[in-house]
């Protein structure tokens, strides 16, 4: 099972992307998959993109997974995510323990 990681990212990408990266270990942790999109940021040290091209990078991988867990804390980026998985039917979580549950875990 392939899992989303949605959360704040650009009001403080360092600290937001290692708090989605102990997110994701959890979520490893429980037997699934994490995708954490807040690893661009590393990418984006490299290659500087616009915020609208990682918003579409993101949006096709987010149509491939199976779920979405949401990281607490405000968030234009995820909160776009959740609208887009919601239309697509694709579940959205708020707690790894409901993520694990309707897993079968």
């Amino acid at each position: 099972m392939l899992v989303y990681i949605a959360g704040p990212y650009s009001s403080d990408p360092e600290p937001n992307t290692k708090n989605a990266l102990a997110v994701a270990e959890k979520v490893l942790a429980a037997g699934m998959i994490p995708f954490v999109p807040h690893l661009s940021h590393y990418w984006h040290l490299l290659y500087e993109h616009d915020w609208e091209t990682w918003l579409r990078i993101d949006a096709e991988v987010l149509l491939r997974c199976d779920a979405v867990l949401r990281i607490p804390g405000e968030s234009k980026g995820a909160d776009l995510e959740i609208e887009t998985a919601k239309i697509k039917w694709i579940p959205v979580f708020y707690d790894i323990e409901s993520l694990e549950k309707w897993a079968g875990g």
